[in-house]
């Protein structure tokens, strides 16, 4: 597991202590999952990064740059569940149901205050318009809509149209559950997409 995930898991020799930009958003990831990203201060963290605030300046020019870099992060751990699960795929098939596997996946840490939902949206619901943070939740998303339109593509090769539409309503189901997902607390209603989505597939 990523060493950015919330649930503080370390992919690095515990016997060596970790660099303070590691450190730093890791601690960042925590905080902002579990209090929101206005809520969480530097000083918070800091503090829970065991860094002094001029570290935190050497490795990030504004606390907005952490909050991009945080936001790349958790991303770039989503792909690495999406990438262990599409190693198990066997068609085009399984690699559109590895992107709700994925999603899945990430419900399923142990987070500090229980899953809140995607961290990323999270996020940008805090953001003003205009911030570039926005604009990089905006294009991560759109990946994940590509890579699922990629193997749409495989199995609908010679219908580009219904590529892009069933493209966007299953990232929109994907999405939508993992939005219901984050209120109840639970990674449920991503289970029950997943099988939507199957059912979907099947029919094509």
């Amino acid at each position: 597991m990523h060493a950015m995930s919330e649930t503080g898991t370390r992919t690095t020799d515990p016997g060596r202590r970790r660099p303070a930009r590691e450190r730093l958003l890791a601690a960042a990831a925590r905080r902002f999952y579990a209090d929101g990203v206005t809520a969480t201060g530097i000083d918070t963290i800091t503090t829970e990064a065991g860094v002094a605030k001029m570290s935190l300046y050497n490795n990030f020019s504004s606390k907005s740059d952490l909050v991009r870099a945080y936001l790349d992060a958790r991303h770039e751990e989503w792909i690495a569940l999406y990438t262990s699960r599409l190693e198990q795929a066997q068609n085009p098939r399984d690699g559109v149901l590895a992107a709700f596997d994925a999603y899945a996946d990430h419900a399923a840490f142990a987070y500090e205050r229980g899953f809140r939902g995607c961290g990323l949206l999270n996020a940008a619901a805090e953001l003003p318009a205009g911030d570039e943070g926005r604009s990089v939740v905006r294009r991560h998303k759109e990946q994940v809509e590509r890579l699922i339109a990629g193997h749409l593509e495989e199995l609908l090769p010679e219908r580009p149209e219904d590529v892009r539409t069933m493209a966007e309503h299953l990232s929109f189901l994907l999405e939508g559950a993992m939005a219901r997902a984050g209120l109840e607390g639970d990674g449920s209603r991503l289970r029950h997409a997943r099988a939507m989505a199957a059912a979907l597939l099947d029919r094509l």
